[in-house]
């Protein structure tokens, strides 16, 4: 996929994008909106990120003050974002940190330590975007945030985008043929829903495959000025996990 051509295309979206989403996940306050239930309907692909997770595979499983939810790993397609957030894991570092910033019907957001600030298993060293034809920003993708540097750390957000059109409109599709995206991706993006405009720019790296609705549940979450849960949402423990 030619990068430039799909940000020329993309410009308008990309740039709506940003008028509501800011750098990473942020754009605006959810107090007072109610919440509602979500349907998400099966997806039914053969994309990559819809036929895992499978035996054998890595999953890491979320269990927060909202409930559990779980997703499966990439470490072939994005192998620095996996292999910074299973060491981080394993040091224990995302337990007892809480989810920073909510976007309704847009994306959750968590991994910054004490210092507001995430960090990697490199002493602190950020790693460059890992993109692949193979991991796109469908709802429930597990992503890598770039920081103020561009760069991933081991801040991460899932996409709780609505599904279907009401997050993948047809402008966004049109765009997408026009960009030569195969015919596979389109599709699933049009039942699942998502933000194809973080193609190409940001790491999918892990998929959620079980607990959407706790991950929809966070996203509707009443928040501050800061786009901070006005009641903190915990992340209790993270855990690394074969499938089987």
């Amino acid at each position: 996929m030619p990068k430039k051509y799909f940000r020329r295309l993309l410009c308008g979206a990309l740039a709506a994008a940003v008028l509501l989403a800011g750098a990473g996940c942020s754009a605006f306050t959810n107090k007072g909106r109610p919440g509602k239930a979500i349907t998400r309907p099966a997806v039914d692909s053969a994309e990559l990120q819809f036929t895992h997770p499978a035996s054998g595979d890595t999953v890491a499983v979320f269990d927060t003050s909202a409930g559990v939810f779980k997703a499966v790993l990439f470490p072939n397609e994005a192998p620095q974002a996996c292999e910074n957030f299973m060491g981080l894991v394993q040091a224990g570092y995302y337990n007892g940190l809480t989810v920073t910033r909510v976007e309704k019907e847009f994306c959750i957001e968590a991994g910054q330590g004490a210092d507001g600030r995430g960090t990697t298993i490199w002493n602190g060293s950020r790693f460059p975007a890992e993109v692949s034809d193979k991991l796109h920003h469908y709802s429930g993708a597990l992503c890598a945030a770039p920081d103020a540097s561009g760069q991933m750390s081991g801040v991460f957000y899932v996409m709780d985008t609505l599904p279907g059109s009401d997050s993948v409109t047809q402008e966004l599709v049109d765009q997408m043929n026009a960009a030569a995206y195969r015919a596979e991706v389109v599709s699933a993006y049009q039942t699942a829903g998502g933000a194809p405009y973080l193609d190409y720019t940001d790491t999918v790296f892990g998929q959620v495959y079980e607990g959407m609705e706790v991950v929809d549940a966070i996203g509707q979450a009443a928040v501050d000025e800061n786009q901070k849960p006005a009641e903190a949402i915990t992340i209790n423990s993270v855990s690394i996990e074969t499938y089987s």
